[in-house]
């Protein structure tokens, strides 16, 4: 893979109360991805960012809401999540990749 595709395909993780959860209990991160990324993608640019292994990625669309602007209908953007299962004894710390 091209290390330039690789760079734009994980956009921001996701910090909420959910994932940090997860990140506690089950060892996964969540991201935000763009829009048109594969599972193997995100793999693969887990890998060359952060130098950790993922075991598992899981993929959600999700449709933008529907919004009222006054008179004028609008919608705002579909964005995409994945959450990434890394394999056991490993971590990513966000506060050291920066």
């Amino acid at each position: 893979m091209i290390a330039e595709r690789l760079t734009r395909v994980l956009l921001a993780p996701i910090v909420s109360e959910k994932s940090t959860s997860l990140a506690e209990s089950t060892n996964q991160i969540a991201f935000k991805v763009a829009t048109d990324a594969t599972k193997f993608e995100i793999k693969a640019a887990i890998k060359y960012l952060f130098k950790v292994d993922a075991e598992q990625v899981r993929v959600i669309n999700v449709k933008g809401k529907k919004k009222r602007f006054g008179k004028i209908f609008g919608s705002r953007k579909d964005s995409r999540k994945a959450y990434i299962t890394l394999k056991a004894g490993q971590e990513i710390n966000f506060a050291e990749t920066l």
